[in-house]
């Protein structure tokens, strides 16, 4: 039987940059057929459609979250991958209750709000303050403290929509930092313009971790229409007093990386990695963010594993507690950051389609990385640069020198919907999943070393 394998000139030379630009390499024609098959692929549907509708929201650490473990571990064992288990770890787990907020002065009226992740509580009967509002994060960090001292702060930061989710980076200070600068001023309570760019009635959560040594204080975040609202309330120049109820606790408790595999023809080779994160906030069922990631991934795999057998072995991971710190990524670096990775990637922007590969593979496999981006133009993806890549989870392990990929969304939209109720199956075109799907299976074609056809593998029960 013929075998589809990579020629090892395409790995081991590497022409000039001006020569390689001009005739970037040749496909090989298995790479090329399992990236077009992959565009009919339902795979990624499936997994998207079934976490989202039979488990549902998956806030890190609760009960949910566990039963979207057992879930993930039943769908990869059907799916025919090895080795399917699980990594524990404990972790502090927070978990919302009651939330509200109204401005009761000068013009009584209420506010959509949502408790950012690790909110102190202000218990069932709220708190009542006089609001001082601020532009930006930059002038709270400013301000005199005697001007925020047993106040309500509110930041308005408003972000600027982009297709890479660049400007999420500088505008989310106000959510990241924002909390614990004003509890270091003296306030009472923060509530801060949604990170997002959707003009909803929905705020955007998401994670906020108070610094060491500063007093946990209720923070919130206001949807957009009502961060706007408070902003002009401000703007007339009187005094303004706000009652905000947000009800939370946190306890401890454990999450966990669910992880299965595509064995590889050389069992001392270091494995492709491809991530996604299981958890999602409890506002939305985490369609976008992400079981899209999780059915991307776990759908490249699975067409990789149907065709043959990789001289690499794959690793599949979907990390645990992603939203609330990176729990599931640094617990997978404590296990395993010190042995080889052939490259790790992961995904977690949506299901846009993808527009742009990066890669840090390192210069002695630039033709590598070369042949990469001609397999995925087909798909309108532009080749990026080689030095750089990205990820959340795996963010500390590309920072520690593993080599990585990153496969980039389209997320003109996404912030629309981050972190929000609105994070809905319905906001997944399937015609970019599989799109997406496509990029993954070449990207594991190449990385992988190349496939060796063999029998179709049995379903696993």
């Amino acid at each position: 039987m013929k075998r589809f394998l990579l020629p090892a000139a395409l790995l081991a030379v590497a022409l000039p940059a001006a020569a390689q630009q001009a005739s970037p390499p040749a496909v090989p024609a298995y790479v090329a057929a399992l990236r077009d098959q992959a565009l009919r692929d339902d795979h990624a549907w499936n997994i998207t459609e079934g976490l989202t509708t039979e488990v549902g929201p998956r806030l890190a650490g609760t009960e949910a979250e566990a039963r979207a473990r057992n879930w993930a571990v039943a769908k990869l064992r059907t799916m025919g991958f090895a080795n399917v288990r699980v990594d524990t770890f404990d972790m502090p787990v927070w978990t919302r209750g009651a939330e509200s907020a109204a401005i009761v002065a000068p013009f009584p009226q209420p506010l959509a709000i949502a408790a950012l992740g690790n909110s102190a509580s202000t218990g069932p009967q709220g708190i009542t303050g006089e609001v001082v509002g601020f532009d930006n994060l930059a002038a709270l960090e400013a301000a005199p403290d005697a001007l925020v001292r047993g106040k309500i702060v509110f930041v308005s930061h408003a972000m600027t929509r982009t297709q890479d989710g660049s400007s999420y980076g500088f505008f989310g200070g106000a959510r990241r930092q924002g909390p614990s600068i004003a509890s270091r001023k003296g306030a009472i309570g923060v509530v801060i313009r949604s990170i997002g760019t959707d003009y909803h009635r929905n705020p955007h959560t998401g994670v906020q971790s108070f610094a060491a040594g500063v007093r946990p204080i209720p923070a919130g975040a206001l949807s957009i229409p009502d961060a706007e609202q408070l902003q002009r309330v401000l703007q007339r120049g009187r005094l303004v007093r706000m009652r905000l109820t947000l009800v939370s606790q946190t306890s401890r408790g454990g999450s966990g990386n669910v992880i299965a595999e595509v064995p590889g023809r050389d069992p001392r080779a270091a494995p492709v990695l491809v991530g996604c994160h299981l958890d999602s906030w409890d506002l939305g069922t985490g369609a976008v963010d992400d079981a899209a990631g999780c059915g991307i991934v776990t759908a490249a795999a699975k067409r990789i594993m149907d065709a043959g057998r990789p001289l690499r072995p794959i690793r599949v991971l979907w990390f645990g507690a992603e939203e609330v710190g990176l729990f599931g990524g640094l617990d997978y670096q404590k296990r395993y950051g010190a042995l080889p990775h052939h490259a790790i990637a992961e995904s977690d922007f949506g299901a846009g389609r993808v527009w742009n590969v990066d890669s840090k593979l390192g210069k002695d496999r630039e033709a590598e990385a070369r042949l990469l981006q001609a397999a995925v133009a087909p798909l309108g993806i532009v080749g990026g640069g080689l030095d750089e890549a990205g990820g959340s989870d795996i963010g500390p392990m590309i920072a520690a020198g593993v080599p990585a990929v990153e496969l980039s969304q389209d997320g003109t939209d996404y912030f629309d919907l981050h972190h929000t109720p609105d994070d809905t199956l319905d906001k997944v075109d399937r015609e970019a999943l599989r799109q997406n799907v496509a990029a993954w299976t070449a990207m594991l074609a190449v990385l992988s070393g190349g496939i060796e056809p063999g029998p179709r593998r049995s379903r696993r029960r």
